[in-house]
């Protein structure tokens, strides 16, 4: 749970990484530890926003440290630090798409 400054930092990052991978950012969405059901509630904010990824500031902020599988069935989940994408797809070998990673 970020409060305050921290927050505000934690939403920097957030803004500066999307802004960084070409995602136009359409929401923040802060939930704390009194928030019931917190991925179902980012499940529904990802369908009701036709989001094709969520970015979190880190691993951290999910039970377990682990992102939920039924999230990344969903959208992509991103996190700050470490920087890493969590793809709903993989990239398929000599696909256009991964010719830069050889």
């Amino acid at each position: 749970m970020c409060t305050g400054s921290r927050r505000q930092w934690e939403e920097g990052r957030i803004r500066a990484l999307a802004g960084r991978l070409g995602y136009d950012l359409r929401k923040v969405a802060v939930f704390g530890p009194e928030t019931d059901r917190p991925v179902h509630r980012l499940r529904v904010l990802i369908a009701n926003l036709g989001a094709d990824a969520v970015i979190v500031p880190g691993l951290e902020h999910f039970e377990n440290g682990a992102v939920p599988g039924d999230l990344v069935a969903r959208a992509d989940v991103i996190t700050v630090q470490p920087e890493r994408t969590f793809a709903r797809w993989l990239i398929p070998p000599d696909s256009p798409a991964d010719m830069g990673s050889r």
